[in-house]
């Protein structure tokens, strides 16, 4: 079955670092954890000390400015740490950041930072006035985000490897329900959905990793 969360509904719950907090969408394990699906708020000057990411990390900025020793990275940045790395974050003016830890398959090895406002990027277009843009692939997933224009409606096409979707902006309907911004839909591998995009909506997308 799908899983949802909202997490316009949700309240924030408190981490171990004073001015950071956290809205869980999934998670797996306790503090020490080993799986988990978030948004995480960090207020003005909150940091966390220094940590490994045994499985990775991997985050898109919604808003503010997240910084750690690699750079600053305002809202529309997406950065991905491989398995093995670590980091110091922080944020001086405070951003809130959508985050998956522990999902990267040990071998992938890449680091990303990409700026997805950059004019230079290419959106590729796709059907019925759909364009996405790239952000990470490998043999086990692919990490996108997705344009649909309002009045979009797209008929059930079961994925293979399971869908997960995170709404940035805009509102749509499926077969499971209302959805707007802020809100995490999963769907397993070999379901599909009928969609029908109420606004203009732009969504993080990763397939192929729930097989």
């Amino acid at each position: 079955m799908p899983a949802m969360a909202k997490s316009a509904e949700m309240n924030w719950v408190l981490s171990p670092k004073l001015g950071v907090k956290r809205k869980l969408l999934e998670r797996i394990g306790g503090e020490k954890v080993s799986r988990a699906t978030s948004i995480v708020k960090y207020d003005e000057g909150a940091s966390f000390d220094s940590h490994i990411h045994t499985g990775g990390e991997e985050f898109f900025v919604l808003d503010g400015t997240f910084s750690d020793e690699t750079g600053n990275y305002p809202a529309g940045w997406y950065v991905r740490n491989p398995p093995g790395t670590q980091h110091k974050p922080f944020s001086n003016e405070g951003c809130q950041i959508f985050v998956k830890l522990g999902q990267i398959h040990w071998s992938d090895k890449v680091s990303v930072r990409l700026d997805t406002n950059a004019a230079n990027r290419v959106w590729q277009d796709c059907e019925k006035g759909c364009s996405s843009l790239l952000l990470h692939k490998n043999l086990f997933e692919r990490v996108s985000l997705i344009r649909w224009p309002r009045g979009l409606k797209l008929e059930p096409n079961p994925s293979l490897g399971g869908l997960e979707i995170f709404v940035l902006k805009g509102r749509f309907v499926d077969d499971f329900g209302d959805h707007h911004k802020g809100d995490w839909i999963r769907i397993p591998a070999g379901h599909g959905h009928r969609v029908r995009a109420l606004e203009d909506t732009l969504l993080y997308v990763k397939t192929g990793h729930l097989r």
